[in-house]
């Protein structure tokens, strides 16, 4: 066999000699390309679609850095960093955080290559010369190229202010690039936005198979919550309306699913693994992110989420206790949820405060002969354990796999809107505009649901909202950038998050300020664009 190998390289060799001189050889010959620079078929423009899809789930799905899930969590009102490792630190410990941030960086880039994704495909379906697709194909493949550049516009301008405006795909490298004004961004985010909303199905008329692809209800809450952002809360009314008055949606109040016939309550029944998609009964969700395990579904996502191992306790670190599916499998609790949330924030009979949501009680599940002195007792709540790994953890990321006790990631679906925060934003563009019981009886509609007390228009104020946000949503929403968006980080992480009786130190907030309302610009950008000057985010110092 090596011999005919030989013979085969040579024979190579010997061809390549034999044609060296002549020029035509080098030459190529295009027989056929599926470029995104040239899509011309409906086939291809779908395939670049599900592209924007899979980058999308890049952002939920980092395990390269374990704390990415913590950034957006430390350093606010909610949680303390508890087994804190990298990433995150500068997110508490803000007298660290740099134009060479990580964190930043990697936003900044996640952002722009969606947006450049985004803009190959609305250049090719939007070309003159388009004519072998019909007319609707081209105007729903464009609104979800459309929403995805919205979003990642919205996350750039949320957390850096004014950007480059790229609405055209890099074709060769740049290094001319400046900031566009903040209302120049805004502009281009509402138009791509109103667009998809005008253009993307809806979530009545999908498949039960295409439930995970973009519906115009998820571009109407986007919209709603870029108005609050641009403090023009009136259309951001408008569009929370079109949602919840759709008759598409339902806020979850029967219990349902895998698990209905087990202990339970409704709330915690939509992040059950098997009932978080429409088609496993979640009429509550206006989009969900699906994930499968890799190892059953080749693609099935697209890397190993860590959000079960920084929001759940690290409870399998106590002698006679083992990684169980009851438990929600192995968590490493790199935050911990604060005093304030666990003690202050919710009024008795809360269902969202249920044993079901937020775990309190352990019970030692090791079966193993030296732990039989304990065995199924209740695990007490004494020393450091209490900080680091018997501590109370919210249930919405719980996943276990018996194949996979470690928890190397979490194969679960996400929940990335629903119709429970559609109410929030509601409130909070009612708060904006004066109408105070309008804005209350839109919370009373989530407090309903969770046999929470009511409230009245006196109730009312910004502080209450994001209150109400941290109930409702807790371990969905993007707490920074909610907090960014409202202008509150400071006040209410000083306020709520600081002075941690037994956290070490190094584990408080320090050196928070309205700096920190927006992110440091990521150093190499402003160093690689030679030929023109990004400006810096004030306070930020290389």
């Amino acid at each position: 066999m090596k011999k005919y190998i030989r013979l085969f390289v040579c024979a190579c060799i010997g061809l390549q000699a034999l044609t060296a001189c002549d020029d035509s050889f080098l030459e190529e010959e295009l027989l056929n390309s599926y470029s995104p620079t040239n899509l011309r078929d409906l086939p291809g423009l779908e395939a670049s679609v599900i592209g924007l899809y899979n980058h999308n789930s890049t952002f939920h799905s980092v395990s390269w850095a374990q704390g990415w899930v913590s950034v957006w969590q430390v350093g606010t009102d909610i949680v303390w960093p508890t087994q804190p490792q990298g990433m995150e630190n500068p997110y508490f410990d803000y007298n660290t955080l740099t134009p060479l941030d990580g964190a930043a960086d990697h936003t900044w880039n996640w952002s722009y290559t969606m947006i450049n994704n985004a803009n190959v495909i609305i250049q090719n379906v939007e070309s003159p010369d388009l004519t072998a697709i019909a007319d609707a194909d081209k105007n729903r493949i464009n609104a979800e190229a459309r929403f995805f550049r919205g979003l990642a516009y919205n996350i750039l301008a949320t957390a850096f202010g004014g950007v480059p405006l790229i609405t055209e795909p890099l074709t060769v490298p740049r290094t001319d690039f400046v900031r566009a004004p903040l209302a120049e961004v805004n502009q281009v985010i509402l138009a791509d936005l109103q667009f998809a909303a005008e253009h993307l199905p809806d979530i009545a008329d999908l498949p039960a198979n295409r439930h995970a692809r973009a519906n115009k209800y998820m571009a109407n809450q986007l919209l709603a919550e870029v108005y609050l952002r641009v403090n023009q809360p009136a259309l951001a009314e408008a569009q929370a309306d079109v949602v919840i008055n759709s008759g598409r949606f339902n806020l979850i109040k029967t219990r349902y699913g895998v698990k209905a016939n087990q202990p339970g309550d409704p709330f915690s029944d939509m992040f059950i693994y098997g009932n978080q998609r429409r088609s496993q009964g979640n009429m509550e969700a206006i989009w969900v992110m699906e994930a499968e395990n890799p190892r059953d579904v080749p693609g099935g996502m697209t890397d190993a989420p860590q959000h079960r191992r920084n929001w759940g306790a690290s409870y399998h670190s106590r002698a006679g206790m083992l990684p169980a599916d009851s438990l929600g499998g192995r968590g490493i609790s790199r935050m911990r949820l604060n005093n304030w949330v666990l003690y202050d924030l919710y009024d008795a009979g809360d269902m969202r405060n249920s044993k079901y949501n937020i775990r309190r009680e352990f019970y030692y599940n090791d079966p193993k002969e030296q732990y039989s002195n304990i065995y199924k007792t209740k695990v007490p709540y004494e020393g450091p354990d209490t900080l680091f790994i018997i501590n109370p953890y919210i249930t919405k990321w719980g996943h276990f796999d018996p194949q996979d006790v470690f928890g190397y990631g979490m194969w679960k679906d996400f929940i990335l809107m629903r119709l429970g925060e559609t109410y929030l934003l509601k409130a909070e563009a009612q708060f904006k505009q004066g109408n105070l019981a309008g804005a209350a009886e839109s919370i009373n509609e989530l407090r309903r649901r969770a046999n929470a007390p009511l409230v009245s228009a006196t109730d009312i104020t910004l502080d209450f909202i994001l209150d109400e946000r941290a109930r409702e949503l807790i371990g969905e929403e993007n707490r920074r950038l909610t907090l960014m968006r409202t202008g509150t980080l400071v006040d209410r992480a000083t306020r709520l998050n600081t002075n941690i009786p037994g956290l070490p130190a190094n584990r408080q907030i320090q050196g928070l300020t309205q700096t920190h309302l927006l992110l440091p610009i990521p150093q190499n950008e402003i160093d690689l664009n030679k030929d023109a000057v990004i400006e810096q985010n004030p306070g930020y110092i290389r």
